[in-house]
């Protein structure tokens, strides 16, 4: 037997654009609580470390309300076919077929609205604007 493919669920420019503030919201919550997660980190490592001999931690119930909460919003986001790229700066790339190929629409936290593009390989760093003339259909 062979493995399918699972198939990618690609946006247009204005569906990308109507999910945007639900996105936003679960991308806030996400850097909000992986900063959360870090901040209680090492405390937890040490109640980690220490679990043998019955340790704990003050943190730990704290700790799981952030993970839990982190989870369903990844979750959430990818049940929605946005492909989250970075957790701390809240970067995510909407899948878009352009001219025969899929390219990444582009958005992070703190951009007012999704305003780039960019091919596959070239990542974050090969962002451009999306101008008037972007094929905006699948």
């Amino acid at each position: 037997m062979y493995e399918e493919e699972e198939a990618i669920k690609t946006f247009t420019v204005s569906e990308a654009r109507s999910l945007l503030p639900r996105v936003r919201k679960l991308m806030k919550r996400i850097v909000l609580e992986r900063e959360l997660l870090k901040s209680v980190r090492s405390d937890i490592e040490r109640a980690r470390k220490k679990a043998e001999m019955c340790g704990g931690s003050v943190f730990g119930a704290t700790y799981l309300t952030h993970i839990s909460r982190f989870g369903r919003a990844v979750r959430e986001v990818e049940s929605l076919g946005v492909q989250i790229k970075d957790y701390d700066t809240g970067l995510i790339d909407f899948p878009c077929e352009y001219e025969g190929r899929i390219v990444l629409l582009c958005w992070k936290i703190g951009e007012d609205d999704l305003s780039y593009w960019h091919e596959i390989e070239a990542g974050f760093a090969g962002r451009q604007l999306l101008t008037d003339d972007f094929d905006y259909g699948k």
